[in-house]
Order: structure tokens, then C-alpha cells, then sequence
């Protein structure tokens, strides 16, 4: 689960980790109101205004209606706030990370300009080759930290964090040390990565970034962005996090698929799988691309899905306008093959099928899935095997 910027700063205030001043704001007015409160408070009539969607890049993304105006303006006065807002409310922000197709924006956030010396980078992920939380941190901060991963890797500190003992004195000390900072400012750094592990930890993040991390004039350390991510495994755990969610951002299909507990993610292929078991999702996924298609989603309906499960799990599928082709592998454990039988059966005779479907069921009940599948009187492909399903599905598309 991702949110916007200034939900994760919110949660990185309430965390002790120093952010710039700021105030959502979801009309033109409420941003010149927001704007005056700044200026009053901070005595600056410098104020920056910021585009709210799931996207970095905005500072070098573009308005389609404004090709002139980027996603982040640095403004001097209230006026000139609301005059920036009445241009970004609904209109289309375009960045490296939205596609051309951009993203609409329906929040601003409103922020205090502020003094910058330097800019780094900052992150907690979670290194999966280690099992552990990595903080990675970078001289090379506001930049594509991609690019400099893949132009200047050395220029990218790692840290492992042992989860036993979590972030020690020592390895705060080496990063800042390692991002060249001296004095007061490697101690106010060190302090800052200590809050910002606990931080990642409490909340189940998946991601916390940082780009740009702030060190201003006066030698302080700010978070001047933030970027989080959750796990939606431990959602559970963190109401307050999951309220933050906003379904505007996120795939219709995609939170279609959460409503009836089914694991879907929408990928850019033509060939749409529906398969039980994460670990053979992947294969059928993996053997797509080896006979020279793409698969055009992930999606696991899960061990004990039920017939209107699998219904709604198809339909989902036949909403991709890319969709050539389906392919359903299916192997029966708790899962029974006639059941997933039924569920296509009253999928196809209630949306229709326009295109090819191959059909590879092996297990519980396979027989009776089989024959109900040929007496049904549609157009299904059966398949004795998985790299038989495959090739018939691919070849069919094409």
C-alpha cells in the first residue's frame, strides 16, 4: 500500500523526525489559506506547492494542460499560491514513473520554503537476499536515485541492520561520516536515522525514502520528502495507516480484486492468467515469456476460493482492453477442479469470450472439472500439461 507525501509526513512527525511545515490543501482557496498561515508563522513569503499522487518525478514532471508548469512550484506570497493551485486542481501531471497517460491531480500540499545547503538521499528497505532492513543513503540526493544506482553504484552506502540489536550508535555514525558531515550536524544526523529505523519498524513499512534529505544554512537535517510503502500483510495492525489509503491512485482491478480477497496485480502483457498458489502463478507467468508472450497479470485466486470467487476472479481478467488471450492452471489440492470449472462456465456465459482461453486443470475432482468444461458447449481449450497450455495460448494469440 502507498500513500501520499504528506500522510507519510504526518507519520514521520508524529515519530520525532524532523519535516518542513506543511497543510494539505484540496481547493485553490484552502491553498492561499494555507499559504498565509506559512508566511505568518515562518515570516518567509516564500512557499512551495507540491502535487499529491503515487509518483515520484514530480518536480521534472509536466502538466498536460500546462506543458510550462511542473509538478512542485516554489512561489513568494499567498496569491501566487492560489494562482499555481487553480492550475494543478484536475489537471494531468505527467513524470517519468505515471506513463504518458499521467495522473490527475486533487491535492496540493502546502510547504514552507526553506534554506538548502545540501541535498541527499535516504531510504529503509528491506533486503531480501539478507532478510534484513538496509539503510542506503547518497551524497547524490533530489536526483534519480535509479540512475545513480546504475551510473555510480559506488556513490550508494548499505547498511545492514541486524534485527536482534536494530540500528547501533556506530552505524548511524558511519553514514553520516559517509555522507560528509561533520560537527553538530553528523550528531543531528545520527539521531535522525535512529528515529527513522524505529519509525520503519513500528508502521511495517516495506519502503521509507527520502529524496531529498534536507541539510539547511544552519547545519539541521529535514526530511524535505518522503515516500512510504506498507506491508498489506500487516495492514491489519495499523487502522489509522489503512484509512490513509486513496482509491483514486490505485488500479480499479486492482481493489476490485481485494474486495473479494484475491491476489491480482495488473501487468502491461496479453495474456491473462488465473491460477491457484502464488509459487505456480509464477511459473505459468515465467513459461508465458519462454514461448515469446507476456503475461498480462498476477493474479492467485487462492487455495479455498469459491465458485462466485473464481466468477469475479475472470471477470477482472476480461476488463484489460490489452487482453489477446487467457490462460487457466489450475491444480486441484484444496482447491477442486470442478469448482473452478463452474466458476469459468458462469463467467463466459455472463460476460462473454472474445478471446481464446486455454484451460490446464490437474487434481481434486479433475475429471469432473474436464467434462463439465466439454459439455458446457463453449469455446475452451483443454491442455493435458502446463508447457502444453502455454504453447496452445501463445499460439493462439498470435
Amino acid at each position: 500500500m502507498k500513500i501520499h507525501e504528506y500522510q507519510a509526513k504526518d507519520l514521520l512527525r508524529d515519530a520525532g523526525v524532523p519535516v518542513p511545515r506543511s497543510q494539505v490543501a484540496f481547493t485553490a482557496e484552502e491553498a492561499r489559506i494555507e499559504a498565509q498561515k506559512l508566511i505568518e508563522e515562518t515570516g518567509s513569503e516564500v512557499v512551495v506547492v507540491k502535487s499529491q499522487i503515487h509518483a515520484g518525478g514530480r518536480g521534472k514532471g509536466r502538466f498536460k494542460e500546462h506543458p510550462e508548469l511542473g509538478g512542485v512550484k516554489v512561489v513568494k506570497g499567498a496569491a501566487a499560491a492560489k494562482d499555481a493551485a487553480e492550475k494543478m486542481f484536475g489537471s494531468t501531471l505527467v513524470t517519468i514513473q505515471t506513463g504518458p497517460e499521467g495522473k490527475v491531480v486533487k491535492r496540493l500540499l502546502i510547504e514552507q520554503g526553506m534554506d538548502i545547503a545540501r541535498e541527499l538521499y535516504l531510504a529503509a528497505t528491506l533486503d531480501r537476499d539478507t532478510g534484513r532492513i538496509t539503510i542506503m543513503a547518497s551524497t547524490e540526493g533530489g536526483m534519480d536515485i535509479e540512475e545513480v544506482a546504475a551510473t555510480s553504484p559506488e556513490k550508494i552506502m548499505r547498511v545492514q541492520v541486524d534485527p536482534a540489536f536494530g540500528l547501533q550508535g556506530y552505524q548511524a555514525r558511519a553514514i553520516a561520516y559517509g555522507l560528509r558531515l561533520e560537527g553538530k550536524t553528523a550528531r543531528k544526523m545520527a539521531g535522525f536515522l535512529d528515529k527513522l529505523y524505529k519509525a520503519y519498524v513500528k508502521l511495517d513499512c516495506s519502503l521509507l525514502e527520502i529524496n531529498p534529505l534536507l541539510i539547511t544554512g544552519g547545519g539541521d537535517v529535514i526530511a524535505l520528502d518522503a515516500k512510504a510503502d506498507f506491508d498489506d500483510n500487516a495492514l491489519y495492525r495499523h487502522k489509522h495507516i489503512e484509512a490513509l489509503r486513496d482509491e483514486d491512485e490505485e488500479d480499479p482491478a486492482e481493489l476490485e480484486a481485494k474486495s473479494w480477497d484475491l491476489s491480482y496485480v495488473a501487468l502491461d502483457g496479453t495474456i491473462g492468467c488465473m491460477v491457484n498458489g502464488a509459487g505456480l502463478a509464477m511459473a505459468t507467468m515465467d513459461i508465458i515469456k519462454y514461448f515469446g508472450s507476456e503475461p498480462a497479470n498476477f493474479l492467485d485466486v487462492g487455495g479455498g476460493a469459491t465458485e462466485e470467487r473464481v466468477t469475479a476472479a475472470f471477470k477482472i481478467i476480461t476488463k484489460d482492453p490489452n487482453l489477446k488471450g487467457i490462460l487457466v492452471n489450475i491444480f486441484g489440492g484444496i482447491m477442486k477442479c470442478d469448482t473452478i470449472a463452474r466458476g469459468v462456465i458462469g463467467a463466459v456465459k455472463e460476460v462473454g469470450l472474445e478471446v481464446p482461453l486455454v484451460v490446464r486443470l490437474e487434481g481434486t475432482n479433475v475429471e469432473l472439472g474436464k467434462k463439465l468444461l466439454d459439455e458446457s458447449g463453449l469455446k475452451i481449450t483443454s491442455a493435458g500439461s502446463l508447457r502444453d497450455a502455454a504453447q496452445k495460448i501463445v499460439e493462439m494469440t498470435k
